[in-house]
């Protein structure tokens, strides 16, 4: 039975072959993952000029490796449009094969540099794996792709034999040796799988090396290239007798063109070529096109931790669909030569990418660059169009909060923050320390995201919590990690807002020095039983994957008429201690913690301004915008104590990790300026 359902499928392969050779499959609106890059640029140009009724649209998170420029060929072209983005966003990927009718996508986009996949191999997994997995499941949840092409590598099937006479043959098995060639060989399981599981009309494709114009110098050529343009040595790893295979880019791109019209459903197709050469060899032709002596410029350092010896492709199945090689290796390498020597500043700075063993983190980043942005406004479809349009329907359709604690003051704030953005939300009607209840919030409101705003922090003050321990429990420990462990069950991402008063500080961390807690740093503060239950459950919720901790402090709002604000209370105070602290502006933070949702983040976060802000430093900043006449009293911690039943913490808190993911975010005093007291300014500008 086995053996005639395997015969059924070979006929059907074969008679759908046929058809497939007479009909060729003609796409209408195509996405091109990684189109800023080196392969997937020729490809996009080529189809985007050839064939002028289909859609392009592309796609690229312009990482160091990709640049603009290398579209501008194509940037006015009323078929093609540019979106900058990641394809690790499933709301972007599903967002755009809705609502630009996608049917093809032609997969490019990976981290490809192996010496980097050594260092760095866990971006290798995210990129790679994860963002396949997400544009695989858009692709089966919108079932409307009619061809999916996978752009593999000839490295997952590991090294050929020195003395193979026939190359790898595309049922060969797959046996990578490097963190880069096995997230590739991954992602080809990943393929396969939805291509049996779901359906899914996938293709693949193992290419040999590339070479030609516009690549990132990471790579051998590119980088022999410039350094002989230098006068700089080549370096070479290990003895040089690595065999490779180039094919020129204008080739490849046409392989791609006929594997789109032509390519089977379910088989994978080899992009090889049949002339192979030593690394060393390849140094001694750019050496021959800049007349240099290949003796005196050659420079041999360390191999890298495993070097495959040779790859090399049995490339007849692309072949039978009319495929060859057209470009000779010397006219393709003199093509390649010339371009960069023309093009000498394309990069910018890649003295990073030209030493011997270059690492992600030596290399420049072009998203920022005033170039970049000058291109970027040339495109038709410029981004902040489609950003904003995307903003908006990404907003209003892929999201739905669930958040608790709607009496409290971060809850209601939520709340406005939603309405603003016109994102979907309701407020929680289960109590957290009722399993069933949550349950039944989640299952029927159907949230993306949970906001955990509720918890207990006294009445009027935490010097509630000394008399009332059991209640503080019951919330602040019990209550969290219920409603945490109700959203694991469910695959719900929780946005919890906790507390960075469970530090204190010390002789590592003096007063005055800006040397901050960090979110890795365990809690010293013991002083509040308040203080105690925050540092208890957070240590907890360190074992829950789906939870993102914000420690807030301080809390400031634009709001001087509310109780619960800072600066209110301490303006209303008659005297007041006078200790720099880190504080969270909310009317700033709040909504990054909406933006943190949507980007998925998790862990501990400090979730303050940077840097820190005295009593008397705020005092001053009220009587100068307020009240000119405003007047107060210090006092120590000591006097301080005797009229307090639980000591307060100070301390300064380390928004390092949070700055990185927002650039943008002030510090305190200028936030305090900017939120707070510009706003109420009473006092007329001199």
């Amino acid at each position: 039975m086995l053996g005639v359902r395997f015969l059924l499928r070979q006929q059907d392969s074969k008679s759908n072959h046929t058809g497939d050779m007479a009909r060729p499959y003609k796409p209408k609106n195509i996405l091109i993952t990684g189109a800023a890059g080196f392969i997937a640029s020729h490809v996009a140009i080529r189809v985007t000029k050839k064939y002028p009724d289909y859609k392009i649209v592309v796609l690229d998170k312009l990482d160091y490796c990709s640049n603009l420029k290398n579209l501008l060929p194509v940037s006015s072209s009323p078929n093609f449009k540019f979106v900058k983005g990641d394809i690790a966003s499933a709301d972007l990927v599903n967002f755009l094969l809705v609502t630009e009718k996608i049917d093809t996508i032609m997969h490019f986009a990976a981290q490809t540099h192996v010496d980097n996949s050594f260092g760095n191999s866990f971006e290798f997994t995210k990129n790679n794996i994860y963002g396949t997995h997400v544009l695989l499941e858009a692709c089966r949840i919108t079932g409307q792709i009619k061809r999916f092409i996978h752009v593999s590598t000839d490295e997952v099937y590991g090294e050929t034999d020195e003395d193979a006479v026939v190359g790898n043959h595309e049922a060969s098995q797959l046996l990578p040796t490097n963190p880069y060639a096995a997230t590739k060989a991954g992602a080809e399981m990943l393929v396969m799988a939805y291509g049996r599981s779901y359906g899914l009309p996938v293709i693949t494709s193992r290419g040999n090396n590339v070479f030609g114009p516009n690549q990132f110098p990471e790579k051998l050529i590119p980088k022999f290239i410039l350094l002989a343009m230098r006068g700089e040595p080549l370096p070479i790893h290990g003895d040089g007798g690595n065999v490779r295979s180039y094919i020129y880019c204008e080739d490849v791109a046409e392989a791609f063109e006929v594997i789109l019209h032509h390519g089977e459903v379910g088989h994978v197709y080899n992009i090889g070529t049949k002339r192979e050469r030593t690394v060393i060899d390849v140094a001694k032709d750019v050496c021959k096109l800049f007349s240099l002596e290949a003796g005196k410029v050659i420079m041999f350092v360390e191999n890298r931790p495993f070097n495959d010896q040779r790859y090399f492709l049995d490339d007849e199945k692309l072949k039978s669909l009319g495929w060859a090689e057209r470009t000779p290796w010397e006219e393709g390498l003199k093509k390649t030569m010339e371009w960069y020597v023309a093009n000498s500043d394309y990069w910018g700075d890649v003295s990073g990418a030209l030493l011997p063993h270059p690492r992600t983190l030596m290399m420049p980043g072009y998203e920022g660059s005033e170039e970049i942005k000058g291109i970027l406004s040339q495109f038709n479809n410029i981004q902040t169009k489609v950003t904003s349009t995307l903003d908006t329907a990404l907003e209003t359709h892929a999201f739905k909060f669930l958040v608790y604690g709607r009496t409290g003051w971060i809850g209601g704030l939520l709340g406005k923050i939603c309405e603003k953005k016109g994102i979907p939300y309701e407020y929680g009607k289960g109590r957290l320390q009722e399993r069933s209840s949550l349950n039944l919030d989640i299952q029927t409101i159907k949230p993306t995201h949970v906001f955990n705003a509720a918890g207990v922090t006294g009445r009027p003050n935490v010097d509630w919590c000394e008399s009332h321990k059991p209640d503080t429990i019951r919330t602040n420990v019990v209550g969290t990690l219920n409603l945490a462990d109700v959203c694991r069950e469910h695959g719900l991402l929780m946005m919890n807002y906790a507390t960075g008063c469970i530090f204190e500080y010390d002789a590592d961390h003096p007063e005055g020095s800006g040397i901050g807690f960090k979110e890795e740093d365990t809690p010293n503060f013991t002083g509040s039983f308040y203080s105690k239950t925050k540092a208890m459950v957070e240590e907890l919720l360190r074992e829950y994957e789906n939870v993102c901790t914000l420690r807030v402090r301080m809390p400031i709002s634009s709001d001087l008429n509310n109780p619960r604000n800072f600066v209110t209370k301490i303006s209303r105070y008659n005297k007041v201690v006078n200790i720099p602290n880190s504080m969270t502006m909310l009317d700033e933070l709040l909504p990054i913690s909406v933006e943190m949702a949507k980007r998925n983040l998790r862990g501990i976060y400090n979730f303050t301004n940077p840097g820190v802000v005295s009593h008397n430093e705020i005092l001053e900043m009220y009587k100068q915008y307020i009240d000119p006449s405003f007047k107060w009293t210090n006092f120590t911690l000591e006097e301080q104590a005797k009229v307090i039943v639980a000591p307060r913490s100070n301390n300064e808190m380390d928004a390092t990790k949070l700055k990185k993911e927002f650039p943008e975010l002030l510090s305190i005093k200028d936030s305090l300026i900017k939120f707070v007291f510009e706003p109420n300014r009473k006092v007329p500008i001199n």
